[in-house]
């Protein structure tokens, strides 16, 4: 059975590029904003892992971290986090809240697929 990864992103391109590219592996859901993601996931939706947009609408990706890290459900789901900002500030506020990994855009699909690969291989 193919592992479940749920996308969050507010661009459209991002997320057909990611479900492109992820969907020969993995079965890809995506949304639009954390508040969506986290509606998905409480209709009883278990992600093996996220990857999320921190400038999202709605509830962006730190609300979204501490609401999932907060969860006693959801709180082991790997999470990698993007970001169009390249700060070191960003990066470790992103990490000390409970994301797994952080890349910033523009990236390369391909290093994110292995980084996916690397936090399920770890789970």
């Amino acid at each position: 059975m193919k592992k479940k990864i749920l996308v969050m992103d507010d661009e459209l391109s991002i997320r057909m590029l990611l479900e492109n590219f992820l969907s020969k592996t993995y079965d890809v859901i995506t949304k639009n904003d954390g508040m969506e993601g986290i509606k998905w996931m409480e209709e009883g939706n278990m992600p093996d892992l996220i990857v999320a947009d921190i400038q999202m609408p709605n509830l962006d990706g730190y609300d979204f971290i501490k609401n999932i890290r907060s969860s006693g459900f959801f709180k082991d789901v790997p999470l990698i986090m993007l970001s169009g900002i390249e700060s070191s500030q960003e990066k470790v506020k992103c990490l000390k809240l409970g994301a797994n990994d952080y890349m910033v855009k523009p990236f390369n699909p391909e290093e994110l697929s292995v980084r996916i690969e690397l936090l399920l291989a770890r789970k």
